[in-house]
C-alpha cells in the first residue's frame, strides 16, 4: 500500500519489479543455496545457455536445468529470445516481516 501511496503522491510508479512469496518458507524453498549461487552467477551476464550456466557454477547440467525450471516457474528467471535464460534484474532485495501472533 505504501508503494501505491507514493505513486499517487508523486505521479510516478516505481520501476522496480517485485516477486512476492506467500511465506518465508516458500521463499527459502524456491531460493535454495544452490539456486542463489546460480542467480549470483547470472546477475549481469545477459542471456546464457543452461550448459553455460552450469559451467559457471561448476555443477551438473541436469541439476542446473531443474533449478532453472523452478526459477522460471517462480518468475525469477526469464527465457531469452535466442533460447537461453536471463536474470532480468540488476539487484535482489529480500525482505520479510516477522511479528508476534
Amino acid at each position: 500500500m505504501a508503494d501505491f501511496a507514493r505513486a499517487w503522491k508523486t505521479g510516478k510508479s516505481e520501476k522496480a519489479a517485485r516477486i512476492n512469496f506467500a511465506s518465508p518458507e516458500l521463499l527459502w524453498k524456491v531460493l535454495t543455496a544452490k539456486r542463489w549461487e546460480l542467480l549470483k552467477a547470472l546477475c549481469g551476464a545477459g542471456p546464457v545457455s543452461i550448459r553455460e550456466a552450469a559451467r559457471r557454477v561448476n555443477r551438473d547440467v541436469k541439476a542446473v536445468h531443474g533449478d532453472v525450471s523452478a526459477l522460471l516457474s517462480a518468475g525469477v528467471l526469464d527465457r531469452a529470445e535466442g533460447g537461453g535464460i536471463v536474470f532480468p534484474y540488476d539487484a535482489v532485495k529480500v525482505e520479510f516481516l516477522l511479528q508476534a501472533a
